[in-house]
């Protein structure tokens, strides 16, 4: 919030203003070594594949791959990172235990059209001074990303904000499913989730499978993005994220929706017919 180009207010009265002290505006935190955060990003990428991995395999995995770390060293960085077996997550998904948790609706239950149930998840995003965190709220039948916020801390405002903005694009779902982490537990988003006229839904504890679209989501967001292009801050993640976003929706097909784009399924278009499938 501080303007350091602002020629009518210096950044010492900014700081006075916003009830921060100034030396936290010229502070810049060390972060990690390169080593490490290269490190973290290979650790993720096993994580992802493998997210039943404790510290022991995870070391003898990055041993495998030439990678001489000792068990303290990798249990340090995954606690950093939250990599907890069998969920995956910086701490994304911290729950609060004073806050109501609902039950899962959507066990057995046929989704056969958009809007019938959308979803969302926090992730993470590493830079060299820090991470980043990411929410997104997806359409469960298409697969389309209704939006999605980037922020630097967990608090609740960015995932409610994200979520206002779907509804006010995309109109009311009728279940919004989550996990039980604090922001979705929270007052403000229960709140506006059943001001809206959704039901709320949470996922099964430890259980990321009952998410599982938006966890797709998330690892190909990585792969095809987040570790390729190594995003040095926010300004970079934010564009990054956002360019990978509009591609996924509209140019990236998927076998799940018989070739179409999650914004082509969306939308309604007809399913194609390849080669070879025709009756």
């Amino acid at each position: 919030m501080v303007e350091p180009e602002d020629r009518t207010l210096s950044i010492t009265r900014q700081c006075e203003l916003l009830g921060i002290s100034r030396s936290s505006w010229y502070f810049k935190g060390k972060g990690e070594k390169a080593e490490n955060l290269e490190l973290m990003r290979l650790m993720d990428r096993l994580f992802l594949d493998s997210p039943f991995l404790g510290s022991r395999q995870m070391v003898r995995n990055l041993r495998r791959l030439g990678r001489d770390v000792g068990r303290n060293r990798v249990r340090r960085l995954m606690r950093l990172m939250g990599l907890v077996p069998i969920y995956q997550g910086p701490r994304t998904s911290i729950p609060n235990l004073e806050n109501k948790v609902y039950p899962y609706l959507l066990r057995d239950l046929k989704v056969e059209r958009v809007n019938q149930v959308w979803c969302s998840d926090i992730t993470y995003i590493p830079t060299p001074f820090g991470f980043l965190y990411l929410v997104a709220i997806m359409d469960w039948h298409s697969r389309r990303v209704l939006s999605w916020r980037l922020s630097n801390s967990m608090d609740t405002s960015f995932c409610t904000d994200a979520l206002e903005e779907a509804l006010l694009r995309y109109g009311v779902p009728e279940i919004i499913n989550t996990d039980q982490g604090s922001q979705f537990t929270s007052s403000d988003w229960v709140g506006l989730v059943q001001r809206a006229g959704a039901k709320v839904s949470m996922d099964g504890k430890g259980r990321w499978l009952d998410n599982v679209f938006i966890e797709r989501l998330w690892r190909s967001l990585k792969y095809e993005c987040v570790y390729l292009r190594g995003f040095e801050g926010g300004a970079e993640a934010r564009k990054g994220i956002g360019d990978w976003m509009e591609y996924y929706n509209r140019q990236r097909p998927h076998s799940s929706l018989a070739g179409r784009t999650p914004e082509e399924a969306y939308n309604g278009w007809p399913m194609r017919v390849t080669a070879g499938t025709a009756a």
